[in-house]
């Protein structure tokens, strides 16, 4: 059993890819992180002791910032922002966001600036170990005061409310606390608004989409490897020196790792005085897929800060003395993240865009290498001619999601929070993109394939490359070669399947 221990201060992304598509693992709290987050929650019960005023804490939360909440109802106004916030709607996420979601709050809490305190977020921690799932709506965040309503669902069971899946079941969480003798807990000052502000949700799915744009982006370059060679391309554009003259980031690491596939093979055109470069789509592919490579790892950078950051509001801090100063400021706001999302969301738009632009060309009217359509009696059959029209729909639909959330702004809270990020928007587009951008490159690979067998038909005892040689077999595995018309979208959904898997990802 998998075990990941939480400090606030050193979560990376594939760790938490791992727990969150793991069930069994098993995240716990790290020993040095617990006098941190005492010390926090002490510091909030004396706050409110001596009648100090602290937003959030002893006021009310938003446009309601300036009315002062009586001692006796100050636990009362923690359990009311839970259950007013949780309003969010739509398809729920699915249980390896919420679990990430979960992951990525505790990991936050543990940095001890929140005030919450430690049987609160152990519940949180034994729920996600039990696998017991807030229901959680996937709309409804503005991505500042971060995901609030996401949020507020996720908290809802601590205080047997909502729903929550379990073995399969969505059913009331105070139901499945009590089957699991576990009790639920009377939040304290400060808690709630711990345990809702902040850019948890879209951290979460942006961390599991820059995993999944690695993979794809791996994918797409066996993908175009395999085209060239279909199409009886050239080297000459991979070639050190060009890339070398013109060092922009992973433009050159794009051509060796193309160079590197391709090794050996024997479907590529030699020197030819008649035909010396290919289309774009084959000759530019170091350029447009090294700056694809480039925005993923901008993402990267931004996710990997952002799960190990504070972003609630108000934050407490202690100097050498223990002396607590507790501060409001905004690193709730969801900027940085809409902002790569979106920048991710066009990278891999345009991933997609010149897979498909190559997907044309293999099943092209009257091509040089094989049938039209890449079929072999066309007219009968159709072959893959409606594989291009679904790539061309989902690339369609990239360009529509991929309108830059981050410019959005409406105004909230009395115009209070008077300019917010969208970023949680960001996320769900970005997530669609590259679902849709891995079925395309999936229908690439598959085009390739077929578009290879009948060049290998005519020059039996050829060699593919090195690397390409290994992407054929995989997808050979999956899909066969089409003599005639037949169902062949399970082909393509398991095509897409290995893709998710990253088989393509060591070839």
């Amino acid at each position: 059993m998998a075990n990941l221990a939480l400090n606030g201060c050193s979560l990376t992304i594939p760790q938490l890819v791992e727990a969150a598509r793991n069930p069994n693992t098993q995240v716990t709290l790290d020993p040095e992180a617990i006098p941190c987050i005492q010390r926090a929650a002490d510091a909030v019960a004396k706050f409110v002791s001596e009648g100090r005023i602290a937003y959030g804490i002893t006021t009310g939360f938003g446009a309601f910032k300036d009315r002062l909440i009586p001692p006796e109802d100050v636990e009362k106004l923690q359990e009311n922002i839970i259950l007013s916030h949780a309003v969010g709607t739509g398809p729920e996420l699915p249980a390896e966001v919420v679990r990430a979601m979960m992951i990525i709050r505790a990991n936050t809490l543990a940095k001890g600036h929140s005030g919450i305190r430690l049987e609160t977020l152990q519940l949180m921690l034994t729920l996600l170990n039990k696998n017991i799932l807030p229901i959680i709506p996937s709309k409804g965040s503005l991505g500042a005061s971060g995901d609030l309503a996401p949020l507020a669902h996720m908290a809802l069971p601590l205080i047997g409310q909502g729903e929550v899946r379990f073995q399969g079941r969505i059913r009331p969480s105070a139901e499945i606390l009590r089957e699991n003798n576990l009790k639920q807990v009377k939040l304290g000052a400060k808690e709630g608004l711990a345990l809702t502000n902040g850019t948890t949700m879209m951290t979460a799915i942006g961390a599991l989409q820059v995993h999944e744009a690695q993979i794809v982006l791996k994918s797409a370059n066996c993908a175009s490897a395999l085209s060239l060679e279909a199409q009886n391309g050239t080297l000459r554009a991979y070639s050190p020196q060009i890339h070398a003259s013109r060092p922009q980031a992973m433009q050159a690491e794009t051509a060796a790792n193309l160079l590197e596939l391709l090794a050996g093979s024997e479907l590529t055109r030699p020197d030819n005085s008649k035909n010396v470069q290919d289309a774009y789509t084959l000759r530019c592919v170091p350029q447009v897929h090294g700056a694809v490579h480039s925005a993923i790892n901008y993402a990267q950078k931004v996710i990997d800060i952002e799960l190990n950051a504070v972003t609630d509001n108000p934050l407490l801090f202690f100097d050498e003395h223990d002396e607590v100063t507790i501060l409001s400021g905004g690193n709730f706001h969801g900027e940085p993240l809409a902002l790569a999302l979106d920048f991710l969301s066009i990278a891999m738009t345009d991933l997609g865009n010149i897979s498909e632009r190559r997907i044309a060309k293999l099943i092209d009217n009257h091509p040089e290498h094989y049938p039209s359509f890449l079929a072999a009696h066309g007219g009968l059959n159709s072959g893959f001619m409606l594989l291009q029209y679904t790539a061309a729909a989902l690339c369609s639909e990239n360009k529509t999601l991929a309108h830059p959330d981050s410019v959005d702004s409406i105004p909230s809270s009395g115009n209070v929070e008077d300019h917010v990020s969208m970023g949680a928007n960001a996320a769900l587009h970005c997530q669609q993109i590259v679902e849709n951008v891995r079925t395309v490159i999936a229908i690439e690979l598959m085009s390739a394939a077929q578009a290879i067998d009948f060049r290998l038909q005519d020059h039996p005892g050829m060699s593919l490359g090195q690397g390409t040689t290994k992407a054929y077999h995989a997808i050979r595995e999956v899909v066969p070669f089409f003599e005639q018309d037949a169902y062949v979208k399970p082909n393509m959904d398991a095509l897409a399947d290995l893709v998710k898997k990253g088989r393509f990802c060591t070839v």
